[in-house]
């Protein structure tokens, strides 16, 4: 830094006669008291005082000020902030100079980003080049932080210059930063990028697959369209597979909206497809490379494992063994507790002797069915509840409770089953209900929502299915729903103090799901359309249960989540079920998950025990990024590997495709007392930075006429000159 000195005063001539004037009479007094006194050396010495007195008080009363300017050796600093965040990959940049059509924000900046271009700067200021992008940890833009920045981090900032599209989503208000960069008078020359209003487009959003489906099996994939068209218009849209397979379908864009479709896909054979769905390109749209997407799914065969366990073969169980077994994607086997048979069920193949034993046999089934069955030395024990309980909740598996007229679940209250409960029952009453005019079932809102109780395609229609099927006989005795549980169906007109009674409910517990069927008369919907409803509901309660449970399986482990699906900054709960060398749950083990994002960043999640019993492990993610998550599962233990993925919904608050916010960059350029610069005319941007005024120097003023040093200095003056008045005698 360079310094120069200066005093100077803040006074006037007025100030400077009656301070000359003083002196002079102050002067012309002390001589002639000199002179009096015979220019003795006392009196010369206390007038001399007395005079410097005067002098320091004329000076002081001029108002003397010390000033010291400092001039910095350094150039001044100009920081460019050029955007990299998410937003800047929108394609709504248009320029004569682009006859290619549109292209990204982030290429419409990229020749502000090169040094070259700001060569004609170099001999006045230091020009630093600082990107800024979406703010740490999530995909949202932070205008304020940069500006902030560039103030603390540059002590000879001159003038700041601000290429972005204005997209401000996180952190202080910018105009914040704006403010301290004009109280220290550094403006602020903001380039907008990106169109202020969406340009013709029609994209498509996404294509929202899921990550496996089941060979013969149709297969629902729901497509987003996204238009900025005035106008509605018809397309047909195209799924094409990675085998050859093409199917089209008519679907309706609406204007100014996001349109929402589907395709039904039947993958014929197992293995790994792609799937590619594309909207042919309008005539009036602008961008033309976002009406095409691809998405990767397994296609499997679907085998899953039922146990149904019942007392005597009443009609309910009799109707639904032949609905399960005549599934092809489900494996039934049976447990009849009914006493006298001479075969257990009569010898058929799919009837088995005893309960399964240890848990690598009960392990092995997706859903257990629980009829009118009770804890008693003939039917369950007390440890087979227990077991049951624990495949519910470590290993995923569903529980169906249909209590029966003989009230035998009434007992399964005294097990550790009476938790997995989604109802009350009364004890008083454990026949339950019966009458002679058939009763029906109602569906709730959650019921009408559901895709367990979806017996047509329509939601109006599946109302109306409901209504007309055939009514029941008898119902168990429920009291109330408990908490937690979610009622799809109630009795028609049953109720009590409690409101209308449950007869459909469901509930998680654990890693598991349980359903409650409060009636044996769901057969009868069979009348008159044989196994349409019947069939299909019962298909539809498997697969729900088992869908946990299957979405990722290798050979000795299995991986689960839930919720099944995750929203955007929602924690998952990951658990797996890891089986050792041998066969058996593993107890203890090192299990680790690797989870890498769409944007590539991967993060270690290491799991806990949550049953050693079972095998159960368990850990918890929270993604801040939607889309495709690949996750690799590993134990050290046994070297098992197991790779699947998983969906996370949302959009970022950080959005391609969104307007730019010229308004934004307009009030910071305003506040500052910057400009705003078009991105065609960016070079204005230099001239203006060329002509602006050299930095004021940096200046410290002493004000000695109010210092406290010079205060104390002529109270110190006054009383030395009285006490010597006091010694020659003159008090």
């Amino acid at each position: 830094m360079n310094s120069t000195n200066t005093l100077i005063f803040q006074t006037g001539p007025f100030i400077i006669a009656l301070s000359v004037l003083s002196v002079i009479a102050t002067l012309t007094f002390s001589l002639i008291t000199c002179r009096r006194s015979g220019w003795r050396r006392s009196m010369v010495l206390l007038e001399l005082l007395r005079l410097g007195a005067v002098v320091l008080a004329a000076l002081l009363f001029n108002q003397p000020e010390w000033i010291e300017e400092f001039r910095p050796k350094d150039k001044p600093v100009v920081v460019v902030l050029w955007d990299d965040s998410v937003s800047m990959q929108t394609r709504d940049v248009i320029s004569a100079d682009l006859p290619n059509g549109p292209v990204k924000r982030s290429d419409g900046v990229l020749p502000l980003t090169e040094p070259e271009y700001w060569d004609s700067l170099a001999e006045r200021y230091e020009v630093v080049l600082t990107p800024f992008s979406s703010a740490e940890g999530e995909s949202a833009s932070d205008l304020h932080s940069p500006l902030a920045d560039a103030l603390s981090q540059h002590s000879q900032l001159r003038a700041v210059v601000l290429a972005s599209d204005g997209d401000w989503n996180a952190g202080k208000p910018p105009v914040d930063a704006a403010t301290r960069l004009r109280l220290r008078d550094i403006p602020v020359f903001a380039i907008p990028v990106g169109s202020p209003t969406r340009l013709p487009d029609v994209e498509l959003v996404s294509v929202d697959a899921p990550t496996f489906g089941v060979a013969g099996k149709p297969l629902q994939v729901p497509i987003t369209i996204d238009s900025s068209l005035p106008r509605d218009f018809l397309a047909t849209a195209q799924l094409k597979t990675s085998s050859g397979e093409t199917i089209e379908k008519q679907v309706r864009v609406e204007a100014m909206s996001r349109s929402t479709n589907s395709f039904i896909w039947k993958p014929a054979q197992t293995g790994d497809y792609t799937l590619t769905v594309s909207i042919p390109t309008h005539a009036e749209e602008l961008i033309l490379t976002n009406n095409e997407r691809s998405v990767p799914i397994a296609v499997r065969e679907e085998k899953l494992r039922v146990l149904v366990v019942e007392s005597y073969p009443r009609w309910e169980y009799r109707y639904l063994r032949n609905a399960l077994s005549r599934d092809p994607g489900v494996q039934v086997s049976c447990l009849l507790f009914q006493p006298g048979l001479s075969k257990p069920g009569g010898g058929n193949a799919d009837y088995i002797k005893d309960f399964p034993e240890g848990l690598d046999q009960l392990s092995t089934y997706d859903v257990v069915f629980l009829g009118d069955v009770g804890c008693s030395a003939e039917q369950l024990t007390a440890e087979q509840c227990r077991l049951l309980k624990g495949l519910v909740e470590h290993q995923a598996s569903g529980l169906v409770l249909m209590p029966g007229w003989q009230g035998r679940q009434i007992s399964l209250l005294d097990t550790e089953l009476a938790s997995l409960y989604p109802v009350q029952l009364d004890p008083s009453q454990p026949e339950g209900w019966g009458s002679r005019t058939p009763s029906h079932f109602e569906l709730t809102e959650a019921g009408r929502r559901s895709l367990l109780t979806k017996l047509a395609d329509t939601r109006d229609e599946n109302v109306e299915v409901w209504v007309n099927l055939p009514g029941f006989q008898w119902y168990a005795p429920v009291l109330k729903a408990r908490a937690g549980s979610e009622v799809l169906c109630v009795h028609e007109s049953a109720s009590n103090q409690y409101g209308r009674l449950p007869m459909l409910a469901t509930r998680t517990f654990g890693a598991g799901k349980v359903l409650f069927m409060g009636t044996d008369g769901a057969w009868r919907w069979r009348k008159g359309v044989e196994d349409k409803y019947h069939y299909r509901f019962w298909g539809q309660v498997v697969r729900w249960m088992a869908y946990q449970r299957n979405m990722a399986r290798g050979e000795s482990m299995r991986l689960y989540y839930a919720p099944d699906q995750p929203q955007l900054n929602q924690t998952l709960t990951i658990n797996a079920n890891v089986m050792d060398n041998s066969g058996e749950p593993l107890a203890e083990g090192e299990v680790v998950a690797r989870i890498t994002a769409p944007s590539g960043k991967a993060q270690t999640v290491r799991f806990q025990s949550a049953g050693q019993e079972w095998g159960a492990f368990s850990g918890r993610f929270t993604s801040n990024e939607p889309g495709k998550h690949a996750v690799t599962l590993s134990v050290k233990q046994t070297g098992a590997l197991l790779e699947t993925s998983f969906y996370v919904q949302g959009e970022l608050s950080e959005k391609i495709g969104q307007p730019a916010r010229v308004e934004v960059l307009d009030e910071i350029a305003r506040v500052s007392r910057g400009k705003t610069i078009t991105i065609d005319r960016a070079d204005e941007a230099i001239r203006q930075l060329s002509s602006l005024a050299e930095p004021p120097p940096t200046l410290r003023r002493l004000q000695l006429w109010s210092s406290p040093l010079v205060a104390t200095g002529m109270v110190t003056m006054l009383g030395v000159f009285w006490v010597l008045r006091k010694a020659v005698g003159l008090l």
